[in-house]
């Protein structure tokens, strides 16, 4: 005798009471796997077609896998050759800075030296006349010569 199931509810059963000609024994002996073998048959082309689709879909990715990795190899590989041009254009652009830097820094000190020169030369005259006019009280007062 079939173990009943949860399906044993949607059996027809005849009217309460003593069982008649009329009812239908509330158990069968086929059990549920004879009632469910249709329906699962019904279903086995769409379980074929759903399996050949996730076979299809996974050979696909397997196609694109293997494409995005050889563009990347090439990407890679094209990126290493670039590499080389890229450094010496990135060391020139340092080198014109830095020579642009270090002449605007020449440039700042030859007009600091130029201030500094011009302010040497205004302040000559009074210095040497300072200092000329101190030698003689200097050198004469104390009596010793030159």
């Amino acid at each position: 005798m079939a173990r009943p199931t949860i399906l044993d509810r949607f059996r027809p059963v005849g009217a309460p009471g003593p069982s008649g000609p009329a009812g239908v024994p509330s158990t069968d002996q086929e059990g549920p796997d004879a009632e469910l073998l249709p329906v699962f048959a019904a279903l086995q082309q769409d379980t074929d077609e759903g399996r050949a689709q996730v076979e299809e879909a996974a050979a696909q990715a397997r196609t694109l896998l293997a494409d995005a990795r050889r563009q990347a190899d090439a990407d890679v590989a094209q990126a290493r050759l670039d590499a080389g041009s890229v450094r010496a254009r990135a060391a020139e652009e340092v080198t014109q800075q830095a020579a642009a830097r270090e002449k605007e820094l020449l440039a700042q000190a030859g007009n600091r030296a130029e201030q500094l020169s011009q302010a040497a030369q205004e302040r000559l005259p009074a210095l040497a006349a300072k200092i000329a006019g101190s030698i003689p009280r200097d050198y004469l007062g104390s009596g010793q010569t030159p």
